[in-house]
C-alpha cells in the first residue's frame, strides 16, 4: 500500500529529527510538517540573547533555516540549502516564543523556493526568510519497507 503525501512528510521528518542535533541544541520543537510545509518554534532564553539584550539574529536564522529544511525534505528526497536570505523586521525578546512557518513557493526540477515567516507569541512578525533548495541523491527512508 502506497503512503499518502502526509505520511511521507511525517516519516521524512521523523528520520531527519532523529539526526538533527543542531535544532535540538537550539531548543527548537517541530510542531507540524506536511508536504512542502513545516512549523517549528523555540523559546528565547538568556543564552540566545546578544549584546543588545535581544535574540541574536543567528538563532532566528537557524530556527527559520530548520523549518525550511523540514519543509523542503518532506517528499522523502534529500534536499539541501542552495541559498538563503533573511530580513529582520523586529527584535525577538527574552522570554518570547518564536514560531517559524515554512511554506513551499515552488519546486522545479531539482530546485525549490520556500518562504518562512517568524513571529512571536503575539503574532508580531520578527523576520522573513527565503530559502532556495537543491535536491541531491538519497532518501530519508525506504518506502518499500514501510
Amino acid at each position: 500500500m502506497a503512503l499518502s503525501a502526509e505520511e511521507i512528510a511525517q516519516k521524512s521528518a521523523e528520520a531527519m529529527w532523529a539526526r538533527d542535533d543542531a535544532s535540538k541544541w537550539l531548543g527548537a520543537a517541530l510542531e507540524a510538517v506536511g508536504p512542502g510545509t513545516a512549523t517549528m518554534s523555540m523559546g528565547v532564553e538568556r543564552h540566545h540573547t546578544n549584546g543588545h539584550d535581544i535574540c541574536h539574529g543567528g538563532y532566528i536564522f537557524t530556527l527559520a533555516d530548520s523549518a525550511f529544511a523540514f519543509a523542503c525534505n518532506s517528499y522523502n528526497r534529500i534536499v539541501v540549502a542552495q541559498h538563503n536570505s533573511i530580513t529582520f523586521v523586529a527584535p525577538g525578546m527574552l522570554g518570547d516564543r518564536l514560531t517559524a512557518i515554512a511554506r513551499e513557493v515552488t519546486r522545479f526540477g531539482r530546485s525549490g523556493i520556500y518562504d518562512v515567516s517568524v513571529a512571536n507569541q503575539d503574532g508580531k512578525l520578527i523576520a522573513e526568510f527565503r530559502g532556495s533548495s537543491r535536491m541531491i541523491d538519497g532518501t530519508h527512508f525506504n518506502e518499500e519497507e514501510v
